[in-house]
Formats: structure tokens, C-alpha cells, sequence
């Protein structure tokens, strides 16, 4: 991974960062690219996909792959944890305390040194949920 401080913020990444940072939907590569063209119309999808993923290696941002959807950014970076809707692929945070101890427990457990660990809560959105329950009822 390469120190953050390394990676010059051009105006693009900039633009980028912003636009992600507006946003809790956890866009994919493509929504951001349609985001930043309002902004950068010249600006191709090739240099959006390059530049978020060299921003998510230098920690710049998250790159989420939740459950073999496509990839997905997010502008938080500190730990958290994120649940996706299973009928529609919705990504959201969850805002609970983010579980330490797991680290601890799993690291005792084997013979590895635990560096972190990713969770991924699965469940029905609130509009997913209404949709199915309505389709029960008729």
C-alpha cells in the first residue's frame, strides 16, 4: 500500500473525492463517472476507474466487493461496517461500534497475524421489505 501523502490530488481526484464524499450510496465506477461528467465533461470512465482504484490503494478511499457485486467506493475510511440488500444490491452503513475483538479472537485461533477483518451483513432494504410483504399479502 503507498503512504497517502505520496499521491498528488489533481484537480480529478479532487473532483472525485468530492463527489464521492456527497454521497452515501456507495457508488460503483460507473455512477461515479456520471457524477464527475456533470462536473468534468471531457473526463473518460478509464480515467475514473484508474483513479479510484489508485485512490482506494492509498487509502484515500474504501473500494468495497460486497457479495460478487461490482465494486464499489465509498469516501469513509474509517473502519465501519456496511449491510447490502439481497433483492436489490443496495449498500449501506450500518452505525454500530466497529468489533475489535474479533481480531484478538480469530488471531488465537490460528497462526496468523490479523491485520483486520470485513463483514458483510445481508438483509432486505426498508423498501425491499415493504414490496415482498405487500406481494405476501395479494
Amino acid at each position: 500500500m503507498q503512504e497517502l501523502t505520496s499521491m498528488r490530488l489533481t484537480t480529478q481526484r479532487q473532483i472525485i473525492l468530492e463527489e464521492l464524499s456527497k454521497v452515501t450510496s456507495h457508488p460503483t465506477a460507473n455512477e461515479v463517472y456520471d457524477m464527475v461528467r456533470r462536473r468534468l465533461p471531457r473526463i473518460g470512465l478509464g480515467t475514473v476507474y484508474r483513479n479510484l482504484e489508485l485512490m482506494a490503494e492509498t487509502g484515500m478511499i474504501l473500494k468495497l466487493e460486497v457479495g460478487g457485486t461490482q465494486k464499489r467506493f465509498d469516501a469513509t475510511v474509517a473502519p465501519h461496517y456496511h449491510v447490502r440488500c439481497l433483492e436489490c444490491g443496495k449498500v449501506d452503513d450500518i452505525k454500530m461500534q466497529v468489533q475489535h475483538n474479533i481480531n484478538e479472537t480469530a488471531a488465537q485461533a490460528s497462526q496468523y497475524q490479523i491485520l483486520g477483518h470485513h463483514i458483510e451483513f445481508t438483509g432486505l432494504c426498508s423498501d425491499c421489505a415493504t414490496s415482498t410483504h405487500q406481494a405476501s399479502i395479494n
